[in-house]
């Protein structure tokens, strides 16, 4: 588990490399999309914390232009790309009035921690662990950078959904997708799992703060309110968070939800 890659970033902690004993367990082969997410509302009546606070945050560029002095009430100091939009929620992925035509098959997004903890009680599971979760991404492969081998582009194949072009400014979509796409977009990695390099974020069970815990393999949720997260997303970038390495991290609040954070599902065996 980890990695000493040079690219890597260090105050994340994504090294050093070190051996992890993980229990067996299950790990679903996709995110969990929109219209699985749908079912769990249909069934439940949860509502998610991007609704019961009214806004999330969805990035400009999925805002339709015309509505951005309308809908953005504000925006990320650090990162103004990153625009508070009232009403904006799993099901109004870009704002109010949006909906999920079309995007069925794409990942859930606005969820949080907690949403997706919910989610996943509900459908008989939990969240991943962070070893669970980077085990099961290397697809049996041994410190490659991704879940296919070291090579970003094979062949010159795209091979998971991140951004080209200038970010935060011009995405080109050389890989077909200026955001999220479908979850079997691309090809699977050696365990048959999908989309484990960008497209969405995806929640882990562990504190972020709790990487010695959670090198045991067991889920550590308690520790800090900061959640790990893994995967990267359609916004990384070689210039701004090329985190869509397979050893790479971040984390976000438990209680947070943006439109490019999402989660799979796992399970003890």
């Amino acid at each position: 588990m980890g990695t000493d890659d040079p690219d890597g970033f260090a105050g994340d902690q994504e090294g050093p490399v070190r051996p992890v004993q993980i229990a067996s367990f299950s790990i679903g082969a996709t995110p969990v999309t929109n219209q699985e997410f749908a079912c769990f509302i249909a069934s439940t009546q949860y509502r998610t914390e991007a609704e019961r606070f009214g806004w999330s945050f969805v990035f400009w560029l999925q805002i339709p232009q015309e509505r951005l002095r309308e809908w953005v009430e504000d925006t990320v100091a650090q990162a103004p790309w990153w625009c508070k939009v009232p009403k904006a929620a799993w099901d109004h992925p870009y704002g109010p009035g949006t909906d999920l035509a079309g995007i069925e098959d794409h990942p859930v997004v606005h969820v949080s921690w907690n949403d997706a903890s919910a989610y996943a009680a509900w459908a008989g599971g939990r969240l991943p662990s962070e070893a669970e979760w980077e085990y099961a991404a290397r697809g049996g492969l041994v410190q490659q950078r991704y879940p296919w081998g070291d090579d970003l582009l094979p062949g010159g194949q795209h091979h998971c959904n991140i951004w080209q072009g200038r970010f935060p400014t011009l995405d080109t979509a050389e890989d077909g997708f200026a955001g999220t796409c479908p979850v079997c977009t691309f090809p699977p990695n050696g365990y048959g799992l999908y989309s484990c390099s960008g497209n969405v974020w995806e929640w882990c069970a562990d504190s972020f703060a709790a990487r010695s815990v959670g090198d045991t393999g067991c889920c550590a949720p308690e520790a800090s309110a900061g959640r790990s997260m893994r995967g990267g997303s359609f916004l990384c970038h070689a210039s701004y968070c090329n985190r869509y390495r397979v050893a790479a991290r971040t984390q976000n609040d438990a209680s947070s939800s943006t439109s490019n954070i999402g989660f799979r599902c796992a399970a003890s065996a």
